[in-house]
């Protein structure tokens, strides 16, 4: 009997304190990928996690030995992966067992957050744990699945195939299927089999309850198609065979008419995928064809409706057993398909030959001097500097009105009354050619027109460490296919460059080659960094639930542009546990962390993890934070105007360095202390390191050199230049950065 302590299974005296979960790696050493697997496996080393690898072959063997903490169980070359997977489990001393794929992958956190929720699932009636997984291919990383609505739908419920039958949506993977020890010992026989595609389905078949985690923990390596040997063509005849003895199995176990009709039409779509999709000589392709007809016919549930559409007309076709009319069948759907495209196509080019003519009838008429356009991040909003700047120029400049671009979801998350156009509306149109002033801290549509007697302000968005622009040029994983001609004559339209240091005004001249003139004035979104009274600070504090006297870190990492989506890499569960209950982690991070199902839900309810993933301004945020831990985001630059503590926490610079392009040296030129790993973050937490005389001295030489121009007065110096046409020698002179004082710290913001 085990008794239940801070989330995980904690054994009675004289119980074995076996671990909660085994991660069983199986297989070969495909493609290399072992090691990688390992790796990641290994940084997740805890008491309740145990990893074995079921190594198939010298190649396995050799990339799992002396490897601290695994057990590997070596087997000889030709072992099956049904085979390699029950010997791993053999060794295995979890009560739950996932399996692992050698060439997949377990992300960051999650073995512990997998092992937290099989501890909630105590009672032995859940055989079965449902997980969402990423896939990646050789050319993207990271890319979300598809059955996050399933996992989400049925929350922290365990519940019987019966009562939740479109689990057998979820892509059918061992490995997202984590499997009660007992329950595979049970039923070895129908799960250790080389098909994994079988044993996935009939895990959920064979299982009591089942549960789910609203959370990724595997990552799939799709291979090449190409670099997969091809079995003989009369291999896939073996897809009908899988389907009708899981349709008997699911008879046998007395499944209600739901779960065996979701696996029926499971089974047809697949067995038509096949048939269109599949390179196949045509005689096998019929045949195939012939038998799906027959195992649709003989397996149909009874009362099961066709459904509605050209999937219904395909039904038929096949239960009918009419293989030429499908084929005719097909390839009218695709000739309809290609004339529906080019219709499309023909209407988009009328659209914009309406569009131009309505453009270019606008451009006839006068500019509007008292008329602005304003839009920030690809508009999403108002946001970031263009924001700052439109609040002062309300101040100083009333006469002038600002229009926002906006995109159509995000209008209603606009200010009220906020004056406002969607892009590709007819009154967009009319302003962009009318305006003035156009204001961005990205890029206009090229399709816009630089008027003569109009000025194109460009903000940025942050400090440069990444290289931009041209400077992309040698680093394809960042430009990503980008058009540089055309991002020169987006450049070219430029008139003012807002910097604020001297190292963004040459990096952004020699990324941006054009004719701009820099205003080296500060960034007007950090004016509030100098400008916010102790009131504010505590105003923001209690917005976000800080409790007075909490320490609040604020973690807000970067994207990788070598990966298709974003990936956690700190386990915060672990780091928030061992920081204690007087720290709250403000963490701007990604939705591996937002589900109900998430390790920080109970951190979340108690106050000690705070999402704020979605919150605006992020200014605010920095300004609640007593301290920054970021990887190579540039809101290094924005904080160190608070003067508070940065950690950087840098696991993957050397890639990240590679794959991007940098401009220098962060390791070198930190804003404070750096840490390599989890555990030196965590010591540097934990003790004074983070805020010693060594870190103070590395942030003053960053505050330096990055906050050069913010002083609090960068937006009225704007303002002044551009809109009220004030001259350079009449703007407030910028204050040296010894002499400004910045907001209160919520430390000194309690005592005032």
């Amino acid at each position: 009997m085990s008794t239940r302590k801070g989330g995980t299974a904690v054994p009675e005296q004289g119980e074995s304190a076996g671990p909660e979960l085994s991660v069983v790696v199986y297989g070969r050493n495909v493609q290399g990928h072992l090691g990688a697997c390992l790796d990641a496996l290994a940084a997740q080393a805890s008491p309740g996690v145990e990893v074995i690898v079921a190594a198939v072959g010298a190649s396995a063997q050799a990339a799992a030995a002396d490897r601290p903490g695994v057990t590997v169980v070596p087997l000889p070359d030709g072992t099956g992966d049904g085979a390699a997977r029950a010997a791993g489990a053999e060794r295995a001393r979890g009560r739950w067992l996932h399996f692992v794929a050698s060439k997949d992958g377990v992300p960051t956190g999650a073995a512990r957050a997998v092992a937290d929720r099989a501890a909630d699932l105590a009672g032995g009636r859940v055989d079965v744990l449902v997980v969402d997984h990423l896939r990646s291919t050789w050319r993207h990383r990271g890319m979300p699945s598809p059955d996050g609505k399933h996992l989400a739908k049925q929350g922290r419920r365990d519940l019987p195939l019966a009562d939740c039958p479109n689990l057998l949506k979820v892509t059918p993977l061992l490995g997202n299927r984590v499997l009660r020890a007992d329950f595979w010992r049970a039923h070895r026989a129908e799960l250790a089999v080389d098909d994994e595609t079988f044993a996935a389905y009939a895990a959920l078949l064979l299982a009591d309850h089942v549960a789910t985690l609203d959370q990724v923990a595997l990552n799939v390596r799709e291979l090449r198609a190409e670099s997969i040997p091809r079995g003989a063509p009369e291999e896939r005849y073996a897809v009908i065979d899988r389907y009708e003895s899981l349709l008997n199995l699911a008879a046998d176990r007395g499944l209600p008419t739901a779960a065996r009709a979701a696996l029926y039409d499971v089974m047809v779509g697949d067995c038509l995928r096949v048939v269109a999709r599949e390179k196949l000589p045509d005689p096998v392709r019929r045949e195939f064809f012939h038998r799906a007809s027959k195992a649709a016919v003989a397996l149909r549930p009874r009362g099961h409706q066709h459904p509605g559409g050209l999937e219904g007309v395909r039904r038929r076709l096949l239960e009918e057993d009419a293989y030429t009319k499908y084929r005719t069948f097909q390839t009218a759907n695709q000739q309809r398909r290609k004339l529906r495209s080019a219709v499309v196509s023909r209407k988009h080019k009328v659209g914009v030959k309406v569009r131009d003519l309505r453009y270019r009838r606008a451009l006839e008429r006068p500019v509007d001097p008292n008329l602005a356009v304003f839009t920030a991040y690809w508009d999403r909003g108002v946001a970031c500097n263009p924001a700052a700047i439109a609040a002062k120029l309300a101040e100083l400049a009333p006469h002038i009105h600002p229009v926002w671009v906006v995109s159509a979801a995000n209008v209603p998350l606009l200010p009220p009354g906020t004056d406002h156009v969607v892009p590709g509306t007819r009154r967009y149109w009319e302003v962009m050619a009318r305006a003035k002033y156009l204001v961005n801290n990205a890029n206009f549509p090229n399709a816009i027109v630089k008027r003569p007697d109009s000025i194109h302000l460009q903000t940025h968005h942050g400090t440069p460490l990444k290289r931009m622009g041209l400077d992309q040029l040698d680093y394809p994983a960042a430009a990503k296919g980008l058009n540089f001609h055309d991002l020169l004559a987006r450049v070219d339209r430029w008139d003012y460059s807002v910097s604020a240091n001297g190292h963004s005004t040459e990096m952004w001249e020699r990324a941006y080659p054009s004719h701009y003139t820099s205003l080296d004035y500060g960034y007007p979104r950090n004016d509030v960094y100098y400008n916010a009274t102790a009131a504010d600070v505590r105003a923001i504090r209690e917005r976000l639930g800080i409790a007075p006297g909490k320490r609040a870190i604020l973690y807000a990492p970067t994207h990788r542009d070598y990966e298709a989506a974003w990936t956690p890499r700190l386990d915060l569960a672990t780091l928030s546990e061992r920081l204690g209950e007087d720290t709250v982690l403000l963490v701007r991070g990604h939705y591996f962390y937002g589900g109900a199902a998430s390790p920080l839900a109970g951190l979340r309810k108690s106050g000690r993890v705070i999402d704020v993933s979605s919150y605006d301004p992020v200014e605010e945020l920095a300004l609640a934070a007593d301290a920054l831990i970021t990887d190579y985001s540039s809101i290094m630059f924005d904080y160190a105007n608070l003067d508070r503590p940065i950690v950087i926490y840098a696991d993957d610079w050397e890639t990240y360095a590679t794959t991007r392009g940098v401009y220098f040296d962060l390791m070198a030129e930190a804003p404070g202390k750096v840490a390599r790993t989890q555990e030196e973050l965590t010591e540097l937490l934990t003790s004074d390191a983070w805020r010693d005389a060594a870190a103070d001295k590395a942030r003053r030489a960053f505050r330096h050199r990055f906050c050069e121009y913010d002083d609090g007065r960068a937006a009225e110096r704007v303002v002044r230049r551009v809109f009220l046409g004030e001259s350079e020698d009449s703007l407030p002179p910028v204050t040296p950065v010894d002499e400004r004082t910045p907001a209160p710290t919520p430390e000194e913001a309690t005592t005032r």
